[in-house]
Formats: C-alpha cells, structure tokens, sequence
C-alpha cells in the first residue's frame, strides 16, 4: 500500500483544520479517547456540536484563537491508501510554516471559503506550491452549505483560480466543491449539489497517480556520513550512509563522487533489512564502493554521464521568512542536501506579486515576500533545476549566528 503525503493551505478561517478532522472522524480513524477529549473541549467553548478543528489544533493558543499556529501532522488509512497529512498554518505570519509543510507534500488541498472567493493568503499558498514543485493540486471551495450550495458561487471561483493558475507551473488541477463542517464530498458525495458531477475529496485522494511523480532517472546520492566500525571483524568495513534524493543505485553500477571526480564501482547496498541488490529515491542506505576514494560528508555520488551542475554560483527564487530585510552583501548559509556551506547575497534580481504574478525590480526582500535572487558559495553545491529534482534543487538559507531559518530556496539553472 502506497503512501500520499498531502499539506493543506488557505487563507485563515477557510477550514482547512475542520477539513483534516471531518476526513480523520468520517473515516473512524480518530481514536475514542480524542474524540470524547474534543467533545470535552467544545462544550467548554461553549459549542454544542463537535469542533473537528480540534482534533489538529493541539496547542492552547491555536485553540484560544481558533487558528493554527504550528504544522500539525495527522495519519490515516483507507483500503487503498495510507496518508501522511501536514495541515498548514493560514495566517502570514506563520507562512514559514505552511512553506516547511507543503516542501515534502505530493499533493495540495488549497481551501477557499465560498463567501469570500480568493485571497492574497491563498494566492500566495497557491504560488508557494507552485513554486515547491507540488505536483497535485486540489482547489476545495468550502463553506458551500453557507451559500447554499450555489453552482454560480462555485463557478465564479473556479473561473477565477483557473485564469490565476495557468501563470503557474501545476500539472494537475482538480476543483471540488465541500462543506467540511456538513461532510459534504469530503469523504462520502453529497445530494446537495446535483450539479457537480466530479468525485469527493477522499476518493481523488485514493485516486490520484503519484508514482510517475518520483525522478527515477537522474541518481544523486548525498552523502550523510561514512561509517567505519573500530570492532576487529569489520576493519575492512567503509561505508557511505545517506538518502537516496533521487533515481535507483544497482550493485554493479559505475559511479563518480563530486566534487573531487574520483570514479568507482559499487560493491554492495546495505539497507536495514539487509544486503539488497538495488534501492531507489527515498531509501536510506549504505553503499559500499570498491575502491576507498576521497568521499565525505556533502559529497555526491552520481553516474559519470548525467551528473548535476557543480557551482558555487546559485541563481534561486526564495520565500523570505525573516522579519530582516534580505539585501545584496547578506552573510547566509546555504544547507543543500547533506552540505552546508557559507554564502553571500550577490544580487536580488526581482519581485513577485503574489496577486498579478508581476514581477517588479526590487532591490531586498521584505517578510514573506517572494523574489529571485543570486547567492555565491564559498564552496561548490551539487544541484539540479528544482523543477527537475526537488531534492537536490532546494535548499535553506540559514542565519549564521542565531541558526534561525531565514529563508527556503528553489534553484533555477535557466
């Protein structure tokens, strides 16, 4: 059974709490004790009914405003999928965080409330996917049953998004109309809009095709750490350990490590379940070579003819999270896989607007703006083209001092 990871984002107050609780409790995936917990703390909030939203809004302060603050990470499984759901914060000051749940995200239900149509919020999470190389993306026009369920409202919507969309790179766009409060198509199809002929959101969750999703052809293989055990029996032992960002290493395969061009021949793949003969992006393993070459901690192994683009100068777009200006002159560091390296802001090329997708000249990045810049490394990186391999075309930047994360990065070699 495979596994979907799916991030929820919006706009505040567009439901995306209530949302994740409707799936979890329509599906009998929340445990009892939680639910009579959440039937404790909606009484206690003066609510008759029961508040789904809390069963991801966990911290006191995300319930005492009715918001969500931190990512809250929620499993559960159908007879035909397992889900891993990240439900994202709505509000601009937590947009860091909404960045951190959907960067791993193969798909994204961006909710937008009926009354109130599109927002900056949820155009600026609809770019952020965009952007993070989110594959999948769901529009769930919600709070239908307070429009009454009306097909113009729905229509005026999904005429609105699909024009803002097309500037964005989104494979696959799928619009659902919901009422996650009713449980209208959320997990069951609903009577109430006879007009919509489409699926509920579970059943497209089920359904929607993410193993053509995975770069199985360009093998990049960071390394984390090379192990070397002291005890007597394995002296000869010399092992490279990391995560397989992206294509499928086989036992006998020619490899070349990066940066220092040394070529060797894989020897053995050790996995935790043992010696396996091939292993593809997403497993941990470690790879054992032949020969003992000059291989450490942020290297790369790759093929000798398709090998990522080794620069130390990093043209990217970036989601500033930091209440500092970014400015040309700005001392960073740059985490890219395994390697983190000292940087400095070269140029800040552009702006984007979030409403147009306009781009402006711009000379810093203010919070949560979203911009094009160049940095300079003061050692070589190892990346692809984001579009092309999300594990080795993003990457942090990093507050040397304070270690606060200031920024996530998408590298274009355009």
């Amino acid at each position: 059974m495979d596994i979907l990871r799916l991030a929820t984002a919006g706009s505040v107050d567009d439901g995306k709490s209530t949302l994740i609780g409707r799936l979890l409790y329509d599906t009998h995936a929340a445990q009892q004790d939680q639910i009579e917990a959440v039937g404790r703390a909606s009484r206690r909030m003066g609510g008759e009914d029961l508040n789904l939203a809390l069963l991801t809004d966990g911290l006191k302060a995300e319930r005492e405003q009715g918001i969500t603050i931190d990512v809250a990470y929620r499993y559960f499984a159908t007879a035909r999928r397992k889900f891993i759901i990240a439900d994202t914060p709505g509000h601009v000051q937590y947009t860091r965080n909404m960045v951190t749940g959907a960067s791993t995200a193969e798909l994204a239900v961006v909710l937008v409330d009926a009354r109130h149509g599109m927002t900056e919020q949820s155009r600026r999470h609809a770019l952020i996917c965009s952007l993070l190389g989110v594959p999948h993306l769901v529009l769930a026009v919600n709070k239908m049953d307070l429009v009454d369920y009306d097909q113009a409202a729905f229509q005026r919507i999904d005429e609105e998004f699909t024009r803002f969309s097309a500037r964005l790179r989104i494979p696959d766009l799928s619009v659902i109309p919901i009422s996650a409060l009713q449980g209208d198509n959320v997990v069951r199809r609903t009577t109430r809009m006879p007009w919509y002929e489409g699926s509920s959101l579970l059943h497209h969750l089920e359904q929607v095709h993410v193993a053509a999703d995975q770069n199985l052809i360009d093998l990049r293989f960071p390394v984390q750490y090379v192990i070397r055990p002291y005890r007597d029996e394995y002296h000869d032992y010399r092992g490279y350990a990391g995560k397989i960002a992206a294509g499928v290493l086989r036992v006998g395969d020619e490899v070349i490590a990066l940066p220092s061009g040394m070529t060797s021949t894989v020897t053995a793949i050790d996995t935790p379940a043992g010696e396996a003969a091939e292993a593809f992006a997403g497993m941990s393993v470690t790879v054992r070579l032949a020969d003992d070459i000059d291989l450490s901690r942020g290297d790369v192994l790759t093929r000798l003819n398709n090998q990522p683009r080794t620069t130390q100068d990093v043209d990217a777009m970036l989601c500033w999270m930091s209440r500092e200006e970014l400015r040309p002159g700005m001392r960073v560091l740059v985490k890219h896989t395994t390697r983190t390296v000292p940087a400095v802001v070269k140029q800040v090329r552009y702006r984007m607007d979030v409403n147009t997708l306009h781009r402006t000249e711009a000379d810093a990045l203010g919070f949560n703006e979203i911009g094009r810049v160049r940095l300079r490394t003061t050692q070589p990186i190892m990346c692809d083209d984001y579009q092309r391999s999300r594990a080795t075309g993003g990457f942090i930047l990093i507050e040397p001092a304070t270690k606060l994360t200031l920024a996530g990065g998408m590298i274009r070699l355009d």
